[in-house]
């Protein structure tokens, strides 16, 4: 005698995955294909969520590029949405350098031309880390809350998945 199976919602795991070349084509690159990513789950171009991504990995894949890069290898891009949030994900290989951590980011100098990709991150990511990994290297994980993000299932939510997509 068998049970009968209990029927179970379905699962919608929305993940995006993506090794770039560590140049600052790649860096530009990375950009467009989260915002092309956002739009093809719902999230349309231009929204309040779509430009605050778009800032962030801009700021992190250039970070990647100019702060992280080791000759030869490439930064990764992730993008997932757990539950009433987007997750970005950048990633490089560099060991010897880490950004500061949330929080203790300093101002950048006025005249300066460097140093407020972090600021923009803090100033539009509800939270953001940063991550030893392993192979070596880092990754910088920011969130933005996504306001009504269950009207884009039609009312049923996400389910943060347990594994990451292949590469």
């Amino acid at each position: 005698m068998h049970a009968p199976l209990t029927p179970q919602p379905p699962v919608t795991v929305r993940m995006f995955t993506q090794r770039l070349s560590a140049t600052p084509r790649g860096a530009r690159l990375a950009r467009h294909l989260a915002v092309h990513q956002l739009h093809a789950w719902g999230i349309p171009y231009g929204s309040d969520a779509s430009e605050a991504v778009a800032v962030i990995v801009a700021e992190l894949a250039a970070n990647a590029v100019t702060h992280g890069r080791v000759p030869g290898r490439d930064f990764e891009l992730g993008l997932s949405l757990p539950t009433g949030s987007i997750r970005i994900e950048v990633s490089d290989t560099r060991t010897e350098s880490s950004p500061p951590k949330p929080g203790d980011v300093p101002p950048p100098c006025p005249l300066g031309e460097h140093g407020r990709g972090l600021v923009l991150v803090e100033a539009l990511a509800d939270r953001w880390e940063v991550l030893d990994r392993d192979p070596p290297g880092k990754t910088v994980r920011a969130e933005v809350d996504l306001p009504g993000w269950r009207a884009l299932l039609g009312g049923r939510g996400w389910r943060t998945p347990v594994a990451r997509a292949g590469h």
